[in-house]
Order: C-alpha cells, then sequence, then structure tokens
C-alpha cells in the first residue's frame, strides 16, 4: 500500500476511535476493523489473488479502502453493501480521498445475496449486524466461489452473539473453517471444490 494511502487510513482510524469513544449508542459507532485485521484481509486477497469481492458492513469505508487497495492490485472489483445511506455517502467521500474506486449500495445483505450466481465471490467479508449471520449463511455458501474465502469478524469479541452462527459453520461439510485470534478475532470460512 502507497504511503499516503496508508497515512490516510491512520487518520481515519483514529478518528473513527474519537468518534466512537464519545457515542453511548453502540449503532452511532463507526465500529472499524483494526487495522492489524484489515491488513490480513488484504494480505489474503493478494494471497488467493481473489478479483471478485464483497463485502457485507461497509460503516465509514475504513475496511473498503483495505479491501479496494487490495482489489486494485489483483485487478478486481470490489462491492460493498451498507443499510445507512448517510454512510455510504460517508465511505464513498473516503475511498475517493483514498484514490481508490468499488461499488457501494445501500442494501441489506439478505435482499442483495439472493440476486447474485452461485459462486459469485472469491472473497467475502462480514462485518455487519451478527444476529443476521445465520439468515445470510445459506446465500452466503452458495454464493461463495468453490475455495472461496469467507472472513467473519468479532467472533472472539462478540462469541457469545454467534453461538448459532459458528455452529452452522463448523457442522457444514461445504466449507473448512479457522480462528485467528487477531484483532476482535477473525473466522476464516473456505468453501470446498
Amino acid at each position: 500500500m502507497e504511503a499516503t494511502r496508508r497515512e490516510f487510513l491512520d487518520q481515519l482510524y483514529r478518528h473513527s476511535r474519537e468518534h466512537d469513544a464519545a457515542q453511548d449508542d453502540r449503532l452511532a459507532r463507526f465500529r472499524n476493523v483494526e487495522p492489524e485485521t484489515a491488513a490480513l484481509l488484504g494480505v489474503l486477497i493478494r494471497a488467493t489473488g481473489a478479483r471478485r469481492l464483497l463485502e457485507i458492513g461497509t460503516s465509514n469505508g475504513y475496511s473498503t479502502i483495505w479491501l479496494a487497495d487490495a482489489a486494485a492490485e489483483t485487478g478486481g472489483e470490489l462491492v460493498s453493501l451498507e443499510v445507512d445511506p448517510a454512510r455510504t455517502e460517508m465511505a464513498r467521500e473516503n475511498l475517493a480521498r483514498a484514490g481508490l474506486e468499488a461499488e457501494l449500495r445501500t442494501q441489506d445483505a439478505a435482499e442483495a445475496l439472493p440476486d447474485w450466481a452461485d459462486g459469485a465471490w472469491d472473497f467475502v467479508f462480514l462485518d455487519a449486524e451478527r444476529p443476521a449471520y445465520v439468515g445470510y449463511w445459506p446465500e452466503l455458501v452458495r454464493t461463495l466461489a468453490p475455495r472461496g474465502l469467507l472472513a467473519v469478524d468479532n467472533v472472539l469479541s462478540h462469541e457469545h452473539e454467534l453461538v448459532e452462527f459458528t455452529a452452522l459453520v463448523e457442522s457444514d461439510d461445504r466449507v473448512t473453517s479457522a480462528l485467528v485470534p487477531i484483532g476482535a478475532g477473525l473466522r476464516l470460512i473456505v468453501r470446498q471444490p
């Protein structure tokens, strides 16, 4: 990642943390992924050569910039979903300031996922409202390409909210997964060929 883009990301992360610390309402916070987790996602995209990327949970675009930066290197394209139109616009501005492009949609993943073909995505980053994950699961697996990678954030910090989702993942023979104790905890899930 070029130095000016990384500097912008560092500033955006600091600003987001300050903003979040001043918010009593959890939903008013940006809740950005930790920098070390974002960097790992970028490495995974580059290592796998993923070209069709989906992010569920854009927020202010912090993680979107990391994903779009990696997609630019693989010649890929990123679609990012966010339910809040104000956050979609904020992410659009931040992405432009970082000199990157992605397709940003204000749309719930439950509505968007059924519209995509089987195996549509090489890489999916899931960082949204955790109670929805169980409902997303059938479409996530269907739209994940064989050998495609699904990365799910907050699996350690909010483990109690993901008990049912984790059980679904671990009992599904179409996938294999591993827990990576980085940041708030990242579960990496690969669709079997």
